[in-house]
């Protein structure tokens, strides 16, 4: 009977799942002024109903600025809320707009920096980090330049099918997350890799390494994978700016990574994405556990979240 229960819980979870894809893609067919919007709106509701992400994305913050005041830091995960929900209808217009649909919605620059690579036939790892704005800022490149991304695959299977085969459609090629000989390989072919490396997963190539001052779980790998590629590590930003459009910044290729020093590049990188978020701090992923997996040595960051910490 418990069997049957969980299949029938299953088969609800996904059939909700595929509804809430059906929206967004009817979504993505509004305006784009109207679906930031409502998007601000659903991201307002969450903040008032979602109290342990609320304690994850404030003990963050906590740690990363603990000379503001909590008044600011509150406003800030306010903000980071309304973002995340513009975030997901900007997702849906990712996957699912129409080509051309994008010529008049952002400011990108530093394009030539590609051409030059390219020209050289030389690879690069685009590097960014995880920001509200990460799908379409990605979309609104492509129209710009071709290049190639990373994927690590949803839990949920539908958003999974739908992520890989929106990704498969824009991009020249995909490259999942721990396959590192299949990034080396596009990156010795000269393509540009869509590289994220700031979240806190633990692997083999990870040292405890600050990040805004705290310790945390740091990628030592790009430094390594672009060595091993002969590749460039290009910085690559993008903003949602209060109007409503985008900034897509391209900016020249680091001259001093890959080094021979794999975690002076990653401590580099922290230094580089760090500066990216002062600049648009409620469009960074505050809701990840960012400080997680230390070690016995540290302190548990999140062991005492708790929703009597946040008030509404």
């Amino acid at each position: 009977m418990n069997r049957i229960f969980k299949r029938a819980g299953a088969r609800i979870g996904q059939a909700a799942m595929l509804g809430g894809l059906g929206l967004l893609w009817l979504a993505s067919r509004l305006p784009l002024r109207w679906q930031q919007r409502l998007g601000k709106a659903l991201g307002t509701a969450a903040h008032a109903i979602h109290p342990y992400r609320k304690d994850v994305a404030l003990t963050n913050l906590r740690l990363c600025f603990p000379d503001w005041t909590e008044e600011r830091r509150k406003a800030l995960l306010k903000a980071h809320f309304q973002s995340m929900g513009i975030g997901l209808f900007e997702l849906g217009t990712a996957w699912w707009g129409k080509n051309g649909a994008f010529r008049n919605l952002a400011n990108v620059t530093g394009v030539e920096h590609l051409k030059r690579l390219e020209a050289e036939g030389r690879g690069a790892l685009l590097l960014s980090a995880h920001f509200t704005t990460l799908e379409i800022a990605g979309r609104l490149l492509t129209e710009k330049f071709p290049f190639s991304c990373l994927y690590r695959n949803p839990n949920n299977p539908l958003v999974a099918h739908y992520m890989k085969e929106a990704r498969a459609r824009q991009m020249k090629t995909l490259v999942h997350f721990d396959d590192m000989m299949g990034m080396i390989r596009a990156l010795k072919r000269g393509e540009f890799l869509w590289y994220a490396p700031d979240q806190g997963k633990v692997f083999k190539y990870t040292s405890i390494l600050p990040f805004f001052g705290e310790p945390a779980v740091t990628n030592t790998a790009t430094g390594r994978i672009a060595k091993m590629g002969n590749a460039a590590i290009v910085p690559f930003f993008g903003k949602r700016e209060a109007d409503g459009r985008y900034t897509i910044e391209i900016h020249p290729p680091l001259e001093t990574m890959p080094s021979n020093d794999p975690e002076a590049d990653a401590l580099a990188v922290n230094k580089l994405i760090e500066g990216f978020i002062e600049r648009a701090p409620e469009q960074y992923f505050w809701l990840h556990r960012r400080f997680k997996y230390r070690g016995p040595e540290y302190p548990d960051a999140y062991a005492k979240t708790s929703s009597a910490s946040v008030s509404k």
